[in-house]
C-alpha cells in the first residue's frame, strides 16, 4: 500500500514537471499541444476511491494552471475526466471483470482495450479544456479541430508510454 502511494507521488510530480517544462514549450503551429500530464489519472488504480481520483485530478489540475498560467482551466478538465473514469471502466469491462492486482495498462488489457478507454478520455478531457478556453460557440469547429488534433497527439504520447516507459 505504501509502495503504491510513493510510487503514485512520484508519477504525479514526474508527469506534471514533464508537462510543464517539456511539453508545454513544444507547440505544434501554437495550434495543438498535447497533454501528457494526463497519464496521471489513466494509470490509477482500479481501486481508487472516487474521492481520491477526484481529489488527485484536481491538484494534477491546479499545479499545471499554476505553471501555465491558465487559471482553473486545467482543473476543471482534469476533474471533469476523473468523474467520467469510472463510468468508462464500467462500461468497457472485461465479461470476468478487472483481475486483482492489475491496473488500466496496456500490458494487462490490450492495445485495443487501452486505445479505447485512453481516446475516450483523452476527448472528453481535451474538450472541456479548449471549450473553456475559447468560452464561445462561435469558433466551435476551430476548436473541434483544435480538440481533434491534440487528442491525437496527446494519445499518441500516451500509447508510446506504455511501450517504453510502462513495460512489464
Amino acid at each position: 500500500m505504501i509502495k503504491l502511494l510513493v510510487r503514485n507521488i512520484i508519477r504525479f510530480i514526474v508527469l506534471v514537471l514533464v508537462q510543464v517544462l517539456i511539453i508545454n514549450n513544444i507547440q505544434i503551429s501554437g495550434f495543438i499541444v498535447p497533454y501528457f500530464y494526463i497519464l496521471f489519472i489513466l494509470l490509477m488504480p482500479f481501486e481508487t476511491p472516487r474521492w481520491v481520483l477526484l481529489v488527485s485530478a484536481f491538484t494534477l489540475g491546479l499545479m499545471v494552471d499554476l505553471f501555465a498560467q491558465t487559471p482553473g482551466m486545467h482543473a476543471a478538465a482534469s476533474v471533469f475526466m476523473a468523474f467520467l473514469r469510472p463510468y468508462i471502466l464500467e462500461m468497457s469491462a472485461p465479461r470476468d471483470g478487472y483481475e486483482a492486482g492489475t491496473f488500466p495498462r496496456l500490458h494487462y488489457y490490450g492495445f485495443q482495450w487501452f486505445l479505447q478507454y485512453t481516446v475516450i478520455l483523452v476527448l472528453a478531457h481535451h474538450f472541456i479544456l479548449f471549450y473553456i478556453e475559447v468560452f464561445r460557440f462561435s469558433e466551435f469547429f476551430s476548436t473541434f479541430l483544435r480538440v481533434l488534433l491534440s487528442s491525437l497527439f496527446s494519445v499518441i504520447l500516451i500509447m508510446l508510454s506504455q511501450y517504453f516507459i510502462y513495460r512489464k
